[in-house]
Parts: C-alpha cells; sequence; structure tokens
C-alpha cells in the first residue's frame, strides 16, 4: 500500500508531475523553504489545494479544469521552451504565472543542427546504411567541406548566434537574415548583416531559425526555394512549417536542393514522412533538444525560478500576465491597451532592423508608474516578430535580448490632451514617431503618426496607405478595395501640405490579404501600402 506523503503546512509545496533531471530539481530538493513532491499530478493522492508550485515537462496537460482544483497555486514551471500543454488564458485568470526555460536548449539545438549539416554534406548517415548493407560505396558518397562555404542563417537569435560561432571554427562566411538584426550586433557576431534575398541567392548552405508566425509560414516555398543556389543545402532545426515540406521534396527530386536535413515537422509524430523517402534528405524525430545536459538544464531553470518566485523574487521568464486586483486591473487597463495597441501598430509600420525605442509621457499618465505602460508597448511591438508568447512581463528580457535600447521619459507638454504618449522607433537609418492619447470621453486615439496630424482609432483591420496628395486619389483606393470586396469602414487622411505627401489609415471589415496589397501597385500615387492587424 502506497504511504500517503506528509507536508509541512509551513512550507511551500512544489508538485514535480513528469520524470525530470534529478541533477536539475536539486535547487529545489536542497531548499529548506519547501515540501517536494514528485508524483503525477492526476495521480497524487496530496490535496491539490495544498499545491503552490507546479513542475511539468510536455507529457501533463494544465487545463483550466486542473486550474480551478488547485486554487492555492501559485506558478507553473514549463522544464523546456513551448508551453502548448498549458492554458494560458486561464492561467492569467487564475492568478497563476507561467515561466519556462527559454535557454535550457539553445546549445543542444545548436550543436544538433552542427551535426546535421556536418552529415548531410559528407554523406555520413546515407555511407553508413551501405556499410549496414554490405556494401563499399567510396565513391558513390564522396562528398563536401563545409570549409570556404557561405552558411545563410534564417533567424538570428540565440541559437542562431550560437551556430555561428561553430560555422566561424570551421572557417565558413556567415550571412545572417533577421529583421530585428542591426549592423552593430552583426559586426559583434562576426557575420553579415543581408535580406532575404541576399541570404537565398548566396549561400551553399541554408538554415532557418525563425519563429513560426504569419509572415514566416511557408517561408521557403516552391519560388524562395527557386531563387537559391543551384546544389544548396538546406536544414530546418527550428520549427515545423517554417519550409514548406511538399516544395522542399519537389526541389530535392529535381536536384536543385543538393540535400536536406530536417528535425521537425508541420505535422508529428511524421511517420513515413515522404522526405524520409528520399536518399539526400536527413531526418530525425526532433530530438534536436534531447540532450542529458538539456534537460538537466532546463528542469535546474524553471526549478530555480520557481523557488525564487515562492520566495518572494521576480520572475524574468514570466510568460503571463501576474495577477491584479480589480482596483489595479480598472486603473491601468486602459492605458495598457493603448500602448499595446500603438506598440502593435508601429511593429508593422516599421520594416527594418530596431536600435531604440523612446517612449515618454505627459498629462496624468505621468504622474503613475509608467514601467507596466512601456512594458505593454513592447510587448504589442514584439508580438509581430515572435513565435513565443509575449506579455508585458517578458517583453523587457526579449529587448535586452535582441539589444534594443529602451528609454522612458516623462515630459510637461501633454498637447492640449487629459493624457498623452510617444514612441519613438529608430532604425539603421529610418525612424517612426507614433502618438496616442486616452481618455473616458473618446477611447484609444491615435493622434500623430510621423509629421501627420490625424484622429484615429484603432480597429481590428487596418490599412496603411502612403501616396501623393492628387485629385481622385481616395477614389481609386475605394474602387480597388471594392473590386476586391473589403468594405472600408472608416477613413482618416494626414497629410504635410497640399500636392505633397499624404496617408491614409482605413479600417475595413477584413484582412486585405496579398493579392490586395499587390493591386495598390497599379495606382501611380500609391508610395506604400501595407495592412496593420491587430
Amino acid at each position: 500500500m502506497k504511504q500517503a506523503i506528509k507536508l509541512d503546512q509551513n512550507l511551500y509545496t512544489v508538485l514535480v508531475s513528469d520524470t525530470m533531471s534529478e541533477d536539475g530539481l536539486r535547487p529545489i530538493l536542497d531548499s529548506s523553504s519547501v515540501n517536494v513532491v514528485q508524483e503525477n499530478v492526476l495521480e497524487t493522492e496530496i490535496p491539490l489545494d495544498q499545491v503552490d508550485a507546479l513542475l511539468i515537462r510536455s507529457a501533463t496537460k494544465v487545463t483550466a479544469d486542473l486550474l480551478r482544483s488547485m486554487p492555492n497555486l501559485k506558478i507553473i514551471g514549463r522544464a523546456g521552451v513551448g508551453v502548448d500543454n498549458v492554458d494560458l488564458d486561464a492561467a492569467t485568470n487564475h492568478g497563476v504565472v507561467v515561466v519556462n526555460a527559454p535557454d535550457g536548449n539553445t546549445i543542444s539545438t545548436a550543436e544538433h543542427t552542427f551535426a546535421m549539416m556536418a552529415s548531410l554534406v559528407r554523406n555520413i548517415p546515407q555511407a553508413n546504411r551501405s556499410m549496414e548493407e554490405g556494401r563499399w560505396d567510396r565513391k558513390k558518397y564522396q562528398g563536401a567541406e563545409l570549409y570556404g562555404k557561405t552558411l545563410g542563417i534564417i533567424g538570428f537569435g540565440r541559437i542562431g548566434a550560437e551556430l555561428a560561432q561553430r560555422a566561424r571554427a570551421f572557417r565558413m562566411n556567415v550571412l545572417a537574415y533577421d529583421p530585428f538584426l542591426t549592423k552593430s550586433r552583426a559586426e559583434k557576431n562576426h557575420v553579415t548583416a543581408v535580406t532575404l534575398e541576399e541570404a537565398l541567392s548566396q549561400s551553399d548552405v541554408l538554415t532557418v531559425h525563425t519563429p513560426l508566425t504569419k509572415e514566416t509560414r511557408h517561408l521557403l516555398n516552391d519560388e524562395t526555394l527557386a531563387s537559391t543556389k543551384p546544389g544548396v543545402f538546406i536544414l530546418n532545426c527550428a520549427r515545423g512549417g517554417i519550409i514548406d515540406e511538399e516544395a522542399l521534396y519537389r526541389a530535392v527530386s529535381s536536384g536543385h536542393v543538393r540535400g536536406a536535413a530536417v528535425d521537425v515537422f508541420a505535422e508529428e509524430p511524421a511517420i513515413s514522412h515522404p522526405l524520409s523517402s528520399l536518399e539526400q534528405v536527413i531526418t530525425t524525430p526532433h530530438i534536436a533538444a534531447s540532450t542529458t545536459e538539456a534537460q538537466q538544464n532546463v528542469a535546474e531553470s524553471v526549478s530555480q525560478e520557481v523557488l525564487g518566485y515562492l520566495e518572494g523574487r521576480p520572475a524574468p521568464h514570466a510568460l503571463n500576465l501576474p495577477y491584479l486586483d480589480q482596483d489595479a486591473f480598472e486603473k491601468f487597463s486602459p492605458f495598457t491597451k493603448l500602448t499595446k495597441t500603438v506598440g502593435e501598430t508601429a511593429s508593422q509600420l516599421f520594416k527594418e532592423p530596431v536600435k531604440q525605442i523612446n517612449i515618454s509621457y505627459a498629462g496624468e499618465i505621468s504622474h503613475q508608474e509608467t514601467g507596466l505602460f512601456s512594458r505593454s508597448f513592447l510587448a504589442g511591438f514584439f508580438r509581430h516578430r515572435m513565435d513565443d508568447y509575449v506579455n508585458e512581463v517578458n517583453a523587457s528580457v526579449i529587448a535586452k535580448e535582441r539589444e534594443v535600447e529602451v528609454s522612458e521619459i516623462h515630459e510637461n507638454d501633454a498637447n492640449g490632451y487629459k493624457n498623452f504618449f510617444k514612441a519613438e522607433v529608430l532604425g539603421e537609418t529610418n525612424k517612426l514617431i507614433i502618438h496616442g492619447t486616452h481618455s473616458s470621453e473618446i477611447g484609444p486615439r491615435i493622434v500623430q503618426l510621423d509629421q501627420f496630424q490625424l484622429d484615429f482609432q484603432p480597429a481590428k483591420h487596418t490599412l496603411y496607405v502612403r501616396h501623393n496628395d492628387r485629385p481622385g486619389v481616395i477614389g481609386k483606393v475605394g474602387q480597388l478595395l471594392g473590386t476586391h470586396d473589403v468594405n472600408i469602414a472608416t477613413m482618416q487622411v494626414g497629410r504635410k501640405e497640399e500636392g505633397g505627401q499624404a496617408i491614409m489609415l482605413l479600417t475595413t471589415d477584413k484582412e486585405c490579404q496579398e493579392d490586395v496589397l499587390e493591386a495598390f501597385s497599379r495606382i501611380e500615387e500609391i508610395q506604400f501600402v501595407t495592412s496593420i492587424e491587430l
């Protein structure tokens, strides 16, 4: 008969629901502040209402129902990166902080990618298989050297930077494409910052390490693969779906792509996947992060963070917004919604790498603790650039990791508004300035965009059009959208001077797809158009 676990009621209780590295759990196992119970949350005999912290891997599913059964739960630690098995919204509603371990598998993934690269260019798995089958095919499996080759890294985050270091040790020429990659950061990492087109056309080996977003899904497809060097090697150890797997199959089969190495797939488990049938392709079952060291690292990371949070320290890798009492929510939510919306808008309008973000406040809002509003702006700004969960808690950490300098000041001049907010986004060569305000009478408004004065209420679907101020342009825009069955809800226009440069902000009933945006190129007066989705 299983012996009941006795809990010290004076200590916090940490429930470890999934099997984890014992060495990784050492911070909590050695702590005198907590009870540690290593049992599955659905099978444990301890009362769930006494659990203060829950540690999980991917096996345990944290649902709204489970959270309701754990009223004293304060924090969930996910020993890994992905949190698909946690209902983040429900956790937030229950006042439960969710943390993960984003750095724990960086080295293992970078090493796996490099191992796949070396194996790919030297045909190592294929040659090994031929030996197992009793053949001696020296000539058939003649490979290539990495020395002197050009490696293109698409997505230059933590893993991309680690991979670049290893490639440089092999005397490779490293190109990097990333919307956030500034020239100074590229120089610091000894890589050459390039456009996506340059990375595709100049790389001998191409590896993807971007988040999976609407913009990066099928980033490598029939069209982009066709623009790569003949004989290129392709790798994906990042996220399934970044590469169109059917397009890759065709490119390898035709010989345009000399070989590919794939660890992640759009749908997993990828049993009997067509790519695995091609001799020029190496496939592995999503094991890039599966090392003893990585599993210890992620367990240790969340153990330390959970313990620190229970003892009153902040959780730097929190993925959701800590619970706010009703008074605080009513006081701050209108401003956090405004600044987050302005951040989302600025991110989608500013198309180049970002070096610095300056945020200023004036009016009554400047007398509040404005750090929350600035973090909300950053959360909105980074939301469309990453597939990781970004919010007010971890946005400043992301900015620091991306080497984006953030400043915050308070000013006296509120430009006649009760509350006034301004954000200045600086890149290598350009900048964007956006002004917003909020009041109980008029709600959230964007009142200036660069030098253009306007009065715009943000909406879910927005079309931004920069054009020459000429008679008939508005009519042409309306006719084009009507032809594509896009209904205009509202329109705001702004201009510097008659006949000069002007902008339109139109809200529509649905998102403008790529074919609609491309159609604007046929209007002579249009300089630039993009959709903004909130």
